[in-house]
């Protein structure tokens, strides 16, 4: 059993962890639903500390009871969502109350690329990518990795994890350069974080690819916002892959 941050909250996109239901589903993984909230994030960044206190002790409070019943991992799809969950060990370290369960929830948290890597085997990619030679034109993908995944989680292999589902990844240089998202760096600066999306997008593109896949809401909404081509979350390409036949198409509206 895993638990699902922010699954219940509203959500900008919520065939996102819809999609991760399904392929750990696949995995023989239950994902559990709790009624938690903003990770804290957000006004984490706008030096509103109390506020991002409040909402970790929320999150913790909910996270609990599913914890000491066995719960293995607090799994995210966002992974600017990971990288606050795995400081809440940091920022609640002086808080008696919360200082031991607070590093307990950071030593549980898992980025969903992190679980997707462990259960290749039982999700059998292999199988899924050389079916049906020919019969299903697959889109050719470029990958945007958001800086909360590889420099704040310092992950790396979601590229892989496509490639193993028989996508065709197309290459993108200065892949570690922010797209301009940022937190609220985009809300505060919005012209720099323009300036910033546009080399991004211009490195994105540059080789035509059919979708733009990402790990993070925030990038995914900022990148959206100024390109006609989808920009989709990785593991709603891969949740497609693992349902998809010879006479589907992805999904890109």
């Amino acid at each position: 059993m895993l638990i699902l941050q922010g699954c219940v909250q509203p959500s900008l996109a919520p065939s996102i962890n819809a999609a991760a239901a399904r392929v750990l589903d696949k995995a023989g993984i239950s994902l559990i639903c709790v009624e938690d909230g903003c990770c804290g994030a957000m006004a984490h960044h706008l030096s509103a500390d109390e506020q991002a206190r409040q909402q970790m002790r929320r999150n913790i409070d909910a996270w609990w009871p599913e914890i000491e019943r066995g719960a293995e991992a607090i799994v995210a799809t966002s992974s600017g969502c990971g990288a606050m969950i795995r400081e809440y060990a940091y920022v609640l370290r002086d808080e008696p109350e919360y200082a031991l369960r607070a590093a307990r929830v950071s030593e549980l948290f898992r980025d969903i690329s992190q679980v997707v890597a462990q259960e290749l085997e039982n999700l059998e990619l292999k199988a899924v990518a050389t079916r049906d030679p020919g019969a299903l034109s697959l889109p050719r993908l470029a990958f945007h990795a958001p800086c909360t995944l590889q420099h704040g989680l310092r992950l790396r292999g979601v590229e892989r994890l496509l490639q193993a589902a028989g996508f065709t990844l197309v290459p993108v240089v200065d892949a570690h350069l922010c797209c301009g998202s940022a937190g609220t760096y985009s809300i505060l600066q919005p012209r720099l974080a323009r300036q910033l999306r546009a080399n991004k997008l211009a490195a994105l593109q540059a080789q035509a690819p059919d979708v733009i896949a990402t790990s993070n809401i925030g990038c995914l909404m900022h990148l959206g916002s100024a390109t006609d081509r989808p920009v989709r979350h990785w593991i709603e390409l891969l949740d497609w892959r693992l349902a998809a036949d010879s006479a589907s198409q992805l999904p890109l509206a």
